[in-house]
C-alpha cells in the first residue's frame, strides 16, 4: 500500500470518526428543562418550503411569543413570492395585535436560496441545481455569520425549524458540515408535515438521523425505540 493511499484511508477514518460524534450528539441532544422565571430570547430561522409547507411553518410560529423568539428568519426559495407575502402579512398581524414587544427590537429577515429541485425537473439535471443550492445555503450557514455585524462566532439562528419539502435537506446538510469542521451552527428541529400520517415524508426519512429534535404530528408515525418526538397536531 503506498502512502498516498495510506494517507487518504486516514483522513476517510478521521472523517468518519468525526461524522459519527455530530450524529451521535444530535441523537442524545436533550434540551434543558424550561425556567418559568427566565426572559431570554432565542433566534430562530424557519424554511418555508412553498405551499402547504409554508402553511404549516408559519401556522406553528404564528404561535410563538415574538418577544422571546427573536430576531426571526425566514428563509424561502427563489421565486416563491408565496411563501414572502405570508411570512410578511404574519409579521404584520403580529406587530399590529402583539403589543408585548416595542418597535426597537430585532424583527425578522426574509433570505432567499435557490431551489434544489424545481416542480417536474428531470433528475438528470437536478444535481447541478443542488449543487448551486448547498453552495447558497453554505454561505448562509457558515460565512455570512462571520461577518455579520456584533455576531462574531455566533450562529444563523439558535434554533432552525425545517418542515420540508426537499431543499431543506440541503439545508440541514450545510449546517451539518459546519459541524463537522467546528463552526457555530443552530439546532435543528425537524417537524413532519401534517399530511404524513402513516409514513415518513422523503425529507423526513433523510434527516431523520441528522435533526437534533424529530417532531411528528401522529401518532401511527412512533416506531419502538425510535427518536421520534410525538407532540400531537402542531397545525
Amino acid at each position: 500500500m503506498s502512502g498516498c493511499t495510506t494517507v487518504l484511508l486516514l483522513i476517510l477514518l478521521l472523517f468518519c470518526v468525526r461524522l459519527f460524534s455530530v450524529i451521535f450528539s444530535s441523537r442524545c441532544l436533550r434540551l434543558p428543562p424550561a425556567n418559568p422565571t427566565a426572559r431570554q430570547t432565542c433566534s430562530i430561522a424557519i424554511f418555508l418550503g412553498s405551499g402547504g409547507h409554508t402553511s404549516e411553518a408559519l401556522k406553528m410560529a404564528s404561535a410563538l411569543d415574538f418577544s422571546r423568539y427573536s430576531p426571526r428568519i425566514y428563509i424561502i426559495s427563489e421565486g416563491d413570492a408565496f411563501s414572502a407575502q405570508k411570512a410578511l402579512a404574519l409579521e404584520h398581524i403580529k406587530a399590529t395585535t402583539d403589543h408585548s414587544f416595542s418597535d426597537d427590537q430585532p424583527q425578522y429577515k426574509l433570505l432567499t436560496i435557490p431551489r434544489a429541485r424545481r416542480v417536474h425537473q428531470s433528475l438528470l439535471s437536478t444535481p447541478p441545481d443542488a449543487v448551486k443550492s448547498l453552495l447558497a445555503c453554505m454561505y448562509l450557514v457558515s460565512v455570512r455569520p462571520l461577518f455579520t455585524k456584533g455576531t462574531f462566532r455566533q450562529p444563523l439562528a439558535d434554533l432552525l425549524i425545517l418542515n420540508g419539502p426537499g431543499t431543506c435537506v440541503i439545508l440541514c446538510a450545510a449546517v451539518l458540515l459546519n459541524r463537522l469542521i467546528g463552526l457555530p451552527s443552530p439546532r435543528v428541529m425537524y417537524v413532519e408535515s401534517f399530511a404524513r400520517v402513516k409514513s415518513l415524508s422523503l425529507s423526513g426519512k433523510l434527516l431523520y438521523h441528522f435533526a437534533d429534535r424529530f417532531v411528528v404530528q401522529w401518532p401511527d408515525l412512533v416506531q419502538p425505540g425510535g427518536r421520534e418526538d410525538y407532540r400531537g397536531c402542531l397545525v
